[in-house]
């Protein structure tokens, strides 16, 4: 027999074995498209306006980790959904204006050569010793 607990009051059920009770599917409503661009490095801070239309209670969790800025990879794995169920409640909250996204930046060709090579055999060597 399978033991149902609840961990702390907001989180959603889980079963030991099975996991998330409320499928990722149902939570997103089965869209699997978000509305906006998001890569995992995108940043996403919230605005201060609330959702007007009643959103759910992974929306308000999402928007409660979005008081200043955060990556959408960091969101996903606090709320422990996949990245693409998250980037849809994500799109949902920018198109109601309660969440302003900014894209990471972009590195040119020009600026990766210039990377200093000693600095990154440095953290290889580093991981090595640690793994």
């Amino acid at each position: 027999m399978t033991v149902r607990r609840r961990r702390r009051a907001g989180d959603p059920w889980y079963d030991d074995e099975a996991g998330r009770l409320v499928r990722p599917y149902a939570v997103s409503n089965g869209r699997t498209r978000p509305t906006a661009q998001f890569d995992l490095l995108t940043m996403v801070m919230a605005t201060g306006r609330r959702p007007v239309a009643c959103q759910g209670p992974d929306h308000a969790q999402v928007l409660g980790l979005c008081d200043g800025p955060i990556s959408v990879a960091e969101i996903a794995a606090h709320i422990r959904l996949p990245a693409v169920v998250t980037k849809v409640l994500l799109a949902d909250l920018v198109d109601c204006g309660a969440l302003t996204a900014r894209a990471p930046v972009t590195v040119s060709p020009g600026a990766a050569s210039r990377t200093d090579r000693a600095l990154l055999e440095a953290v290889l060597n580093g991981l090595r010793k640690r793994l």
